[in-house]
């Protein structure tokens, strides 16, 4: 536990250190920030936090620069001073603007990525909640042509998903309206989970008509498609513009994270467990990944239950976290009602 007096100290000089990515030294500390303090007194509480792991020195004759441990402890002061009334209502404000510019859940999805990197720039990401535990609120199949349909699914916080359907004979308006209208029993009350388990009021008679079952075979690819592409990501520039990624072999573990989905999902899903509100942060060496030891990741969860979904910022371990904490926080209120 640091003493307010290293504490401050700690805060200045990542505060300096986010700023222009330099190491920090004493006299600048002194000279630009009011520490309330004499240089020797700053020169000594800096050897102090370098003794107990929360800075180092790169170079013998250079200046320090924080470690993922004083990253840590920085980061613990601010969340246990978050929230209060005003801040509240300024969150609440930026998240209702964000709602009111956007017309369905993917534009606001969008929009809510694009304030995300906006805001903090670093690579934001969205991840919608998991199609696999949401409920359908309504099921269309819509005639094309008598050998062509399209599946249109609605799920119960707005997301929509579509699939064209071939059949081999011609298909009646009349018939493609009767499977509607015995799928959208099958699934009324019911998630993709219950789906695929065989539950559901009167789901056994429904799969007796291959019609149905060739309808329901695609709605379920409809909805598994969208399980795959939940994530919404926006500021791979900005990433890439921070000079702790000027140097590829820095960049590239990182890339390779991202590009893969289902580590994403995991990442991502596992990162924002807390359950109470409150973001989560994994500095540099406490991602599980080890590609992602060079980085910080904050992600809070939105929504209700086990469909939540996941706002997430990706950027340096050198990041501005008072920011990137607001930021999460605004998204996740924007989107958290839905």
């Amino acid at each position: 536990m640091l003493s307010d007096r290293r504490q401050k100290v700690l805060a200045a000089l990542i505060e300096e250190y986010v700023a222009r990515a330099l190491p920090v030294g004493s006299r600048t500390l002194t000279e630009r920030y009011q520490l309330g303090v004499s240089p020797a007194t700053v020169r000594n509480e800096l050897s102090v936090l370098e003794d107990g792991g929360y800075i180092a020195q790169p170079h013998t004759s250079a200046g320090r620069i924080p470690t993922d441990q004083g990253y840590r402890a920085f980061v613990d002061d601010l969340l246990s001073q978050e929230g209060g009334e005003q801040e509240d209502e300024r969150c609440q404000e930026a998240a209702d603007k964000l709602r009111k510019s956007a017309s369905e859940l993917d534009d606001l999805v969008e929009q809510t990525s694009e304030a995300l990197t906006r805001l903090t720039d670093c690579l934001s990401i969205v991840l919608a909640p998991s199609v696999l535990d949401l409920h359908i609120k309504q099921l269309s199949l819509i005639s094309l042509t008598p050998t062509n349909a399209l599946v249109v699914v609605v799920t119960e916080d707005g997301q929509v998903f579509n699939r064209h359907m071939d059949f081999a004979e011609e298909v009646s308006s009349d018939e493609l309206a009767r499977v509607q209208h015995l799928l959208n029993e099958v699934f009324g009350g019911n998630t993709l989970h219950d789906i695929e388990h065989g539950l559901g009021r009167g789901m056994s008679e429904a799969f007796a008509d291959p019609l149905v079952r060739m309808a329901l075979d695609e709605v379920l690819s409809c909805l598994r498609e969208g399980e795959g592409s939940r994530a919404h990501s926006l500021g791979f520039s900005s990433l890439l513009s921070q000079p702790e990624f000027s140097q590829s072999e820095a960049v590239l573990p990182v890339m390779q994270v991202l590009e893969d989905d289902t580590v994403l999902l995991h990442i991502l899903d596992d990162t924002a467990c807390q359950t109470d509100g409150r973001p989560t942060v994994r500095i540099g060496s406490e991602n599980q990944a080890s590609q992602l030891s060079g980085v910080s990741v904050v992600a809070s969860r939105y929504g209700r239950g086990d469909s939540a979904g996941v706002v997430a910022v990706i950027g340096p371990t050198r990041m501005d976290y008072s920011k990137v904490l607001r930021a999460v926080r605004i998204a996740g209120t924007a989107l958290g009602d839905l």
